[in-house]
């Protein structure tokens, strides 16, 4: 996949506005909720009964964290984004038996918590760049599934 300059502009624009301590916990409660067969892969995770639950329940938050944290990679290597996950990929094929699906689910809720956080500051034209990132992002992720 190739990205442009101006892609590749948008995608550094967004990700140096995100705070991933706030962006990360927010996204990955809000999968849980809207997508709530995703909560299976976090049976360990404790109290998941309530939007309440989930938004406050401190392993959610922490593993928030890391899944955003682990987006830095790929807006580091936008040019070998396959290869950047490779490693994720075999583990959430091979071990955690992720659905696919489900990361490109992620995606989505991480665009709409960094919509609903930048506003109208979140251009179409940004959104189409980061949108293009978070794709590739899911294929390199579901790339050990084909």
């Amino acid at each position: 996949v190739h990205f442009s300059d101006a892609e590749r502009d948008a995608i550094a624009a967004i990700w140096g506005k995100i705070h991933i301590d706030e962006i990360g916990p927010q996204s990955l409660a809000r999968v849980l909720i809207v997508y709530p067969w995703t909560q299976r892969y976090f049976s360990k995770f404790g109290d998941m009964s309530s939007v309440a639950a989930i938004s406050g329940n401190p392993k959610v938050a922490a593993h928030g964290k890391v899944v955003l944290g682990a987006l830095e990679k790929g807006v580091k290597n936008l040019d070998n984004v396959k290869a950047t996950y490779s490693n994720l990929s075999q583990l959430h094929c091979e071990k955690l038996n992720v659905d696919p699906d489900n990361f490109r689910a992620l995606g989505d809720c991480i665009t709409i918590v960094v919509a609903s956080k930048f506003g109208n500051a979140f251009t179409p034209e940004l959104q189409n760049a980061w949108h293009k990132f978070l794709s590739v992002v899911a294929a390199a992720l579901s790339s050990r599934y084909f």
